[in-house]
């Protein structure tokens, strides 16, 4: 079956290829896939772009509906996907559902595709759901049940993570299990349809990748500096719009069970805003022991809203960052000025907010940028060949100091954490307004000196330079006549270098 992607559907090519090979797989079996991800990364407009291309079965759990509603929804839902008039169905239990959604699916014109979106909602009342799925997927491979496909997809991270481990019915059933991240930065600056690149950094800076935004913005994306200010205030800080990010990260923290208590959660995640990176470290700014952060913590961490980044070269304690700009956002701006905000007075609220901006959102989020880059573009847009990338610690022994290390890249095929691994990048991120220049270079010429001389092989390594604001004419000079120089300003992060 051949399904081409929909103009409407930017970027996901790779998961639209998954799901198309998925649909289209001639086996009479059932299968099963599972798509998951965070709140208004599109998972339902690229689910309901499948199932219009291939004529299948789109249905949807809905929050606050309880058993006997959800029952009667789905059964009217089957009974016009297979041309029946209201009321021609009588199924009083999700087996039935499931089966005869299935077995209508299968004769009607199309794929023989059923796609349950928002399951975590459907189990809430209804936790059989997955075990009857077994039954149907087991019937199903010993030919005594109806094949086709079907997607059940949700956006409670913990919910849908747990359905494939441990004892769960459905483990090892499912030949897809998908995770449907953010845009990254390049596609979300189409998508906005932003020109100016520095402006579009910034919208990214405060929004992030998520596509669900968009729509939700009542005002034209800003083209530039001059208009980014406004755009805020009347977007993000603005209390009677969803966008508002109080009211959007109240709803997030909502989508998953396990946060109960969000009163904790907002302080754990203001810590973690505010440069705690450590449980220690945020338990001192919280007043709590170490010991009872840590839980809640990891439930963070597996929910999607924080990232546990690991040091490359040895073994420390990973270093815990925000993961959601908006939340990010939400935590260092919004809160702690909500009572002026919500009395109109975003415009001077936003006004005496740069330094955090700048400082604490702009800057931490540049540097992911930069890592991103060195990811994911790097290897197509220079000479360079990178390894795992993430960030590294470096001890000073004689300047009895520790150098940080914004981007740090190991030659491919090189371990995390091994004793001599090979080191192909070490790099230095900065969104202050300083053009960068020789003294930066010279700071990373040291710290490859250091980490040659604790073993690793680095000799070689190259030394990238990420400047928001340009590089001084001594570093141009001197990087045009190096091999072993990488300057990377903002028109190359969105490959847009001449």
């Amino acid at each position: 079956m051949e399904l081409a992607k929909p103009d409407t559907v930017l970027d996901r090519e790779h998961p639209w290829e998954l799901l198309r090979d998925f649909v289209s797989d001639p086996a009479p079996q059932l299968r099963l896939a599972i798509v998951s991800g965070r709140r208004r990364h599109g998972k339902s407009f690229l689910l309901q772009a499948l199932t219009g291309a291939c004529g299948g079965l789109y249905l949807t759990a809905v929050q606050e509906e309880g058993r006997v509603p959800a029952l009667r929804r789905f059964t009217e839902a089957i009974a016009a996907h297979a041309g029946l008039p209201a009321g021609a169905l009588r199924l009083t239990d999700w087996r039935e559902v499931l089966t005869t959604a299935l077995e209508v699916a299968g004769r009607a014109e199309g794929a023989p595709l059923v796609v349950i979106d928002e399951l975590p909602y459907l189990m809430q009342h209804s936790p059989e759901v997955p075990g009857f799925l077994q039954l149907l997927y087991d019937q199903s491979q010993a030919g005594q049940g109806p094949g086709g496909r079907i997607i059940l997809c949700g956006s409670a991270m913990s919910v849908m993570s747990e359905l494939l481990t441990g004892t769960k019915p459905l483990r090892g059933r499912a030949v897809i299990d998908l995770r449907l991240g953010a845009f990254d930065y390049r596609t979300s600056r189409r998508h906005w349809g932003i020109e100016d690149l520095a402006t579009a950094l910034r919208v990214d800076a405060v929004l992030g990748g998520a596509p669900g935004y968009r729509p939700l913005a009542p005002v034209p994306a800003p083209q530039d500096a001059r208009q980014f200010g406004p755009w805020v205030c009347r977007t993000v800080l603005d209390p009677g719009l969803a966008l508002y990010s109080r009211v959007e990260a109240e709803f997030l923290l909502r989508e998953d069970p396990r946060i109960t208590h969000r009163t904790l959660y907002y302080d754990l995640l203001s810590a973690v805003s505010q440069g705690a990176s450590t449980p220690s470290k945020i338990g001192a700014i919280l007043e709590r022991p170490r010991a009872s952060v840590v839980p809640p913590l990891d439930v963070l961490e597996s929910t999607g809203y924080l990232r546990k980044s690991q040091d490359l070269l040895k073994a420390r304690n990973p270093v815990i960052t925000v993961v959601d700009p908006i939340i990010r956002f939400n935590q260092l701006i919004t809160l702690p000025f909500a009572d002026e905000i919500e009395r109109g007075r975003a415009t001077q609220v936003w006004a005496g907010s740069q330094p955090t901006f700048n400082s604490k959102i702009l800057g931490p989020h540049f540097e992911d940028l930069a890592r991103e880059w060195t990811r994911s573009f790097a290897a197509a847009e220079s000479s360079l060949r990178p390894g795992t990338v993430g960030i590294a610690e470096v001890s000073d022994p004689a300047a009895r100091t520790k150098h940080e290390v914004d981007v740090l890249a190991l030659a491919p095929g090189q371990r995390p954490q091994a004793p001599r691994a090979a080191v192909a990048l070490i790099g230095e991120a900065k969104a202050t307004v300083q053009p960068r220049g020789p003294r930066d270079l010279e700071r990373l010429e040291h710290i490859r000196g250091l980490l040659t001389g604790q073993g690793h092989d680095a000799r070689k390594a190259t030394l990238a330079l990420y400047s928001l604001h340009g590089f001084q004419p001594d570093l141009l000079r001197a990087a045009s006549t190096r091999e072993d120089v990488l300057l990377v300003g903002i028109d190359t992060l969105y490959g847009e270098a001449s």
